[in-house]
């Protein structure tokens, strides 16, 4: 397989197949991580080729960015945040529609070290706080400071660069950080090589409830090409069960298409990520499922951290169930 890379995306093509499969283009939201893994099982283990897919990989920078390349067309299918689709089906009316969940809970945590004073969520209050200028957590932030009886006025927030946070934290510039529990694996590493314990406190934990990540796809390639998105959505699904059952192998996916990324901090971020997806509300509703209930709460937390009235959406009109497998 042959690697092209720029500054801001790559394209990975499969394997010339013996008959014409259809092409799909995957739109990433960020760069290739462990965290991306089931994509990347789906191109280099073959479920996709099975499925009849020839895929291709486009790296992205932020949910917005993904969400503007599949409504006008340069993708067909991708993964974004559900939260940043709602508000653009609001601000923008966006032609996207999202066709399976990902992350059921949200990816939000403080990262702090053991002996900074915090322990639970309430020990925030009066210390230093830095977080990304980019990342959604911000978003949120007020709302969940909220359901634990604390304000913006309780924290000092800074923003700093994003590789930046977690050496602040583990040299003792800031109480805590803003980052995602897909970086636990490596910031946990990073304070135990600087004789430190880390502890996380996730936001699911505290109160906010709600879908994040999700598969979203052009409402063009869905109306145009049904039969080649729910043949994806199936592949996809079958890719996320092995990367479950094989995360060893999963990770090394991930470093065959993209050797220049380190196998142990791919598998631990593939680790990190899996409770995002397997979880006691996979358990209740299903891998890849829309939960109508939690689906409105979902839109309730975003219309309340944008600022937008409930009635300007009804979530329902932004998902699209009938190409997950049995529907």
């Amino acid at each position: 397989m042959k690697v092209i890379t720029t500054a801001t995306a790559f394209i990975l093509g499969s394997a010339a197949f013996a008959h014409a499969a259809d092409k799909v283009t995957f739109q990433m939201d960020w760069l290739p991580g462990g965290d991306k893994a089931a994509i990347f099982v789906c191109l280099e283990r073959g479920f996709c080729e099975k499925a009849g897919l020839e895929l291709s990989l486009e790296t992205g920078r932020g949910s917005s960015e993904s969400l503007t390349k599949l409504a006008t067309g340069s993708s067909d299918i991708g993964n974004a945040d559900i939260g940043a689709l709602m508000a653009a089906r609001v601000t923008e009316k966006l032609p996207v529609t999202a066709v399976m969940s990902y992350y059921n809970e949200g990816p939000h945590a403080f990262f702090t070290l053991k002996g900074n004073g915090i322990e639970s969520f309430a020990d925030v209050k009066g210390k230093d706080v830095v977080t990304s200028p980019f990342t959604s957590s911000n978003v949120y932030l007020p709302l969940v400071l909220h359901d634990n009886d604390l304000t913006m006025d309780d924290i000092t927030l800074t923003k700093s660069d994003p590789g930046a946070l977690n050496p602040m934290l583990v040299t003792g510039r800031t109480d805590a950080v803003i980052s995602w529990i897909t970086d636990v694996t490596r910031y946990s590493q990073q304070a135990q090589d600087a004789g430190r314990e880390m502890i996380v406190l996730p936001w699911a934990d505290a109160g906010l409830v709600m879908y994040s990540g999700a598969i979203v796809a052009s409402d063009k390639f869905l109306e145009e090409r049904p039969d080649v998105a729910r043949r994806f959505v199936g592949a996809l699904l079958e890719s996320v069960e092995y990367m479950r059952a094989n995360p060893d192998d999963a990770a090394k996916a991930v470093t065959d298409a993209v050797p220049e990324l380190d196998h142990a901090t791919a598998l631990g971020s593939l680790q990190d990520a899996l409770g995002l997806i397997f979880n006691d509300v996979t358990e209740r509703d299903g891998l890849g499922a829309f939960d109508p209930v939690r689906l409105k709460a979902t839109w309730e937390r975003v219309a309340a951290a944008q600022g937008m009235d409930l009635d300007a959406l009804d979530p329902e009109d932004i998902v699209d169930r009938s190409f997950m497998p049995g529907n």
